[in-house]
């Protein structure tokens, strides 16, 4: 029979290890004392403690956090557009074929490729992202992209339209599913059990990884359908669509600097992971992703609507892919001109101004709201 431990033995115990925490680590990669002063240039990107608290003051970089405000400033809800004349406009006959069949090619895309966007948030860049400024940045983000999923939720529903049609779109049209491979195999790759930021490979991934979410699919894959829906807002149609994408696009300006960002301060502080092969391998997947967009343009005017083509649409992507390669240190490859530029002073456009004029929504903050017993 085992040997029965009694109270009147001596035990011997391990003495725990003095609590660590301030939710980073100093130049020799160890986490700190919590009775040390905790410095904010010690706040890394990449690296530190995955699990810990939220150590959010002091701030090491301001970018995230002015990210974050402008994301909270931005905030809205889909259900706040009315959509009425959509509604009118869907149930006549003044929309052709081809026009509807661009709406609902962008639905479809949209409706998928803001939760993927969602999910490499939550499974893949936030565990990685180390920084507590950053994380709470990409927490508004996830929330956001939530919200845009919702939004086409709710079009479908005001328009009556098949919601598994849309929503599954990614299987039956082969541009859609081929721009949302693209990037769901950058966000397999990181979640390898075995994948860690620990070394230069590692970190070339990752920032690949970022390069494909932030500068691709939010830069560069949605931007031919911002142009498609707000081209229909632009003739005082589908309304209420182009409102919601109108803050879509504010929302998706505001990911799109946030990326940008990160990718250069990842860069900067190890600039041992920017080499000419890396450089090459982002040069492929811009290459790769532009050809994309040009049949993901062609998959929804095949024959022209509104004046717009697939050729306009090959030198707008090819003028948006260089103007996203200048903004992470690389030299544009096209040389093409924008032929929307009116693009430019949409996404100027106050959300407060347009939001107003359609509907105004009350809003309740806590002292206001009443309590049943």
């Amino acid at each position: 029979m085992a040997d029965t431990l009694t109270f009147e033995e001596e035990v011997e115990v391990e003495t725990p290890a003095p609590a660590l925490g301030a939710g980073c680590c100093g130049d020799t990669g160890d986490a700190y004392d919590l009775q040390k002063p905790f410095k904010a240039e010690d706040k890394r990107l990449l690296n530190c403690n995955q699990v810990d608290v939220n150590q959010l003051m002091p701030l090491k970089y301001d970018w995230a956090w002015e990210h974050y405000l402008n994301g909270c400033a931005n905030h809205w809800m889909p259900t706040e557009v009315p959509m009425q004349r959509d509604i009118e406009l869907w149930r006549s006959d003044a929309l052709t074929d081809a026009e509807r069949q661009v709406i609902l090619r962008n639905l479809g895309f949209f409706s998928t490729g803001e939760s993927l966007v969602g999910n490499n948030i939550v499974l893949a860049i936030f565990k990685h992202i180390t920084n507590s400024e950053a994380r709470q940045y990409l927490l508004r983000q996830a929330f956001e992209e939530a919200i845009h999923t919702h939004t086409f939720h709710y079009i479908v529903e005001s328009l009556g339209l098949d919601g598994r049609e849309v929503f599954n779109m990614y299987h039956e049209v082969s541009s859609i599913k081929g721009k949302d491979q693209f990037v769901m195999n950058m966000t397999s790759d990181v979640l390898d059990p075995n994948f860690s930021t620990a070394s230069i490979e590692g970190m070339q991934k990752f920032l690949k990884n970022l390069i494909g979410f932030y500068v691709i699919m939010e830069g560069i894959f949605f931007y031919s359908g911002f142009v498609m829906i707000l081209s229909f807002h632009r003739q005082n149609r589908m309304t209420g669509i182009g409102e919601q994408f109108q803050y879509i696009l504010r929302d998706e300006t505001i990911h799109l600097n946030f990326g940008i960002d990160l990718i250069n301060t990842i860069k900067a502080e190890n600039p041992e992971i920017w080499t000419a092969e890396l450089q090459r391998d982002i040069y492929d997947m811009v290459s790769e992703a532009v050809e994309y967009e040009v049949l993901y343009a062609r998959d929804c005017l095949p024959d022209g609507v509104m004046g717009l083509n697939e050729t306009m649409f090959r030198e707008y992507v090819q003028f948006v892919a260089d103007r996203r390669l200048e903004r992470i240190g690389l030299a544009g490859v096209y040389g093409s001109k924008n032929p929307f530029p009116w693009m430019g002073e949409t996404i100027d456009i106050v959300k407060e101004k347009n939001f107003f004029e359609t509907r105004v929504t009350d809003y309740q903050n806590a002292g206001a709201l009443s309590w049943d017993d």
